[in-house]
């Protein structure tokens, strides 16, 4: 999910994700297992993972199997927790940084 609205950025933006949502739970090879997203650069993470619980919630209302909320990473996995997150990404805390990729 696009937290920012930015259309270089992938995801659903939010006032889409409902419609997403039903898509997806209505297809009987898919199973919704919840909403993801990253917070944007520039936006402090609790307030970009405030609009994903948000929007967590209201999905899980229309669709109650949809429990998980992938959020965070390693400098933001706190914020993500707080607000709910049930998976975070903490490869950078776990082995390190890894140098730019340039081809």
């Amino acid at each position: 999910m696009s937290l920012d609205d930015d259309p270089a950025r992938g995801g659903a933006r939010i006032p889409d994700v409902a419609a997403v949502a039903d898509a997806v739970a209505g297809q009987e090879s898919l199973v919704l297992g919840g909403v993801m997203a990253v917070a944007p650069l520039g936006v402090p993470a609790d307030v970009a993972f405030g609009k994903l619980r948000q929007v967590a919630d209201a999905v899980r209302s229309a669709h109650p199997g949809a429990v998980m909320i992938s959020a965070g990473m390693s400098d933001d996995l706190e914020q993500a927790i707080g607000a709910g997150a049930t998976h975070v990404r903490v490869g950078t805390a776990l082995l390190g940084g890894r140098r730019a990729f340039v081809r």
